[in-house]
């Protein structure tokens, strides 16, 4: 008797599969026998000689996941941040050295590349591992290779031997959906080599069945596991002039918090959750990001993750805290900053150093 699985409907129509597997000693003669099998089985497997080296325990999601990939199907993984969908990546180019093959990890950007070849060193080891990311190549014949999706599809249509790559792992996935850069992930699916599995990580894709359905066309297999089980936490607030407030009711139930209405000036505030229209008071000013800055560290809010789309919003966000005067590091923190800067530039000449703007770089570093 095969292993059961029990499908649990989850809000929104989206699934959370949940292995239900009878334990070895309980059940009738064939079902003891079938599962010490299946025991048996799971104990030689990469899945399990690669959950031995975790600090934790998988949960059921990483698990199917895993048995995916070593089944050699392609998978795509739906599940909230800090789930842990990267393992699925790293277990996949495991599998594949494992197999003799090679194993590219894309990212939709430099700076998440950078992050993920970091980690995959730590991981197998520098030698074995490459970074690729069009005005980077480091160790591009690695076994395992971090790229940015865009250097992945240009590979494919200049014609690179791929005969020995054995997965892809596309990182951030929901990428598809961006009019701009969507295409390149679509591309990637499409016109990769037949032979080679996908691994389809993210957060955030909304219609999992219908994507994971599209690829399952495209590469002949595609597993699709999806966990709504989120372990870290979600809090949303609205900053109204100095002061942070929870954007709900602490009763939940998609209620507005009275608190914000109020701070708005505007009782004619509208709508709940998922609601994104309300009549803004002409009383309530425009947040500067200085104010958002000393808002967010008063509350104990630092470290944060602004998002800005490009480089010359990120510098004049530096100048605009810069020129509040703002501090954010101790005077030990900030030497400590300048001294090792100061190691690392002495290394570039003086006239490219003010070509490149360090000293004001350093001194928003600082």
């Amino acid at each position: 008797m095969s292993p059961k699985r029990r499908r649990h409907r989850a809000p929104h129509a989206r699934s959370v599969e949940v292995e239900e597997r009878t334990s070895v000693g309980e059940g009738s003669a064939s079902q003891r026998y079938a599962a010490y099998k299946e025991y048996a089985r799971a104990a030689t497997s990469l899945r399990a000689r690669w959950v031995e080296g975790l600090s934790f325990t998988p949960d059921p999601f990483q698990i199917d996941a895993l048995d995916a990939v070593e089944a050699g199907n392609s998978v795509l993984v739906a599940a909230p941040t800090g789930a842990g969908k990267t393992i699925v990546g790293q277990f996949g180019a495991y599998v594949a050295v494992q197999r003799g093959m090679r194993a590219f990890y894309t990212t939709p950007i430099k700076a998440l590349s950078n992050q993920k070849y970091l980690e995959l060193c730590e991981l197998y080891g520098a030698d074995n591992v490459g970074l690729a990311t069009g005005d980077t190549s480091i160790n591009s014949k690695a076994p395992v290779v971090v790229m940015t999706t865009e250097v992945c599809r240009n590979m494919i249509y200049a014609g690179a031997p791929l005969e020995d790559l054995g997965v892809v792992v596309l990182d951030e996935v929901h990428y598809l959906a961006d009019k701009m850069r969507g295409p390149v992930w679509e591309e990637v699916i499409i016109h990769l080599p037949a032979h080679v599995a996908i691994i389809a990580l993210s957060a955030t894709v909304s219609n999992a069945e219908e994507f994971g359905a599209w690829i399952r066309e495209v590469r002949s297999s595609c597993e699709i596991i999806v966990s709504e089980k989120r372990p870290v936490p979600l809090y949303q607030h609205m900053i109204v002039g100095e002061e942070i407030f929870d954007l709900y009711a602490p009763t939940g139930k998609g209620k507005l918090n009275p608190e914000l209405v109020a701070a708005t000036g505007d009782s004619g505030m509208r709508g709940g959750r998922g609601s994104r229209s309300w009549n803004r008071s002409p009383r309530v000013r425009r947040e500067s990001r200085p104010s958002t800055l000393i808002s967010l560290d008063r509350a104990h809010l630092l470290p944060a993750i602004t998002f800005i789309f490009s480089r010359a919003g990120c510098e004049d966000a530096v100048r605009q805290v810069l020129l509040t005067r703002i501090t954010l590091t101790t005077r030990s923190e900030a030497a400590a900053i300048e001294r090792y800067v100061d190691e690392v530039i002495a290394l570039i000449a003086p006239e490219d150093a003010v070509v490149l703007g360090v000293d004001a770089w350093k001194r928003g570093l600082m």
